[in-house]
């Protein structure tokens, strides 16, 4: 109640000083439009605090899964497809190993974005890695809670894993992020049948590529925890060969 009259009260003097010059300074049309996204924001639905701890654990994944990138250092290559694309990795110490993928991807950035946003839930359609993606709950126009089913491996190497992640978006002017971690949610308590791993920070970087507004750099950034009694070899053949498939399948998707 005090915001909403701090904000009336700010409107209405602003309206005075206006009226006794030529016309609104900068400042003036600087504050009169912070005040009017306070009003406005003063309208929006609340947040519950069990919704406000999940915008937090996705923004907690976000500024983890930047730092990780922002290091450029000790960062071992692991494979080098024959188009370009490459996956390197590195050990951190209160994550473990993390894998990253680099490629461009022959489509606007927008188009890239509509498919692993806006259609998160087909990708069970066209990645073989994935057998399901399910939303389980819309926080906001940024946060979602996502139920993810992994499609079981050649020989059954690794068996069935799923994933309860947080997954949070972000647009900064031509780069967008998509980051997420584990978390816990009542409507999807541990499956019979899967082991449920964790996976993150992780994260997806879209940017335009310099001088080619029509291909987009993918960066993206994995760390999974996939539980059970797996030699760490073959983890780390599975996660680089799951990222560079990803790639493979991401742009014959897009060229449909």
């Amino acid at each position: 109640g005090l915001r909403r009259q701090a904000a009336v009260a700010i409107s209405q003097e602003l309206s005075r000083l206006a009226s006794r010059s030529p016309g609104p300074s900068a400042w003036i049309h600087h504050v009169r439009r912070r005040s009017s996204l306070l009003s406005s924001r003063l309208e929006e639905k609340p947040f519950s605090e069990m919704e406000m701890s999940y915008i937090k654990q996705g923004e907690e994944a976000l500024q983890k899964s930047l730092r990780i990138l922002e290091d450029q250092d000790n960062w071992k290559t692991e494979t080098v497809a024959g188009n370009g694309d490459k996956v390197l990795s590195k050990v951190l110490p209160d994550v473990g190993k993390v894998f990253r993928l680099e490629v461009v991807v022959d489509q606007p950035l927008d188009t890239v974005y509509r498919e692993l946003v806006d259609n998160m839930e087909q990708m069970g359609d066209w990645n073989p890695n994935v057998k399901e993606v399910r939303i389980l709950e819309k926080i906001g126009k940024d946060t979602v809670i996502t139920h993810e089913k992994a499609a079981a491996t050649p020989g059954n190497i690794v068996g069935p894993r799923d994933f309860v992640s947080v997954r949070c978006s972000r647009r900064r002017g031509s780069t967008c992020v998509l980051a997420g971690m584990s978390t816990t949610h009542g409507a999807m308590p541990e499956q019979e049948g899967f082991i449920r791993a964790e996976n993150g920070p992780t994260c997806m970087v879209l940017r335009p590529l310099p001088g080619s507004p029509s291909q987009t750099r993918l960066t993206w950034l994995l760390s999974i925890d996939l539980k059970g009694w797996l030699p760490k070899t073959i983890i780390n053949q599975v996660l680089s060969q799951t990222q560079v498939d990803f790639a493979k399948h991401l742009r014959q998707r897009l060229a449909r």
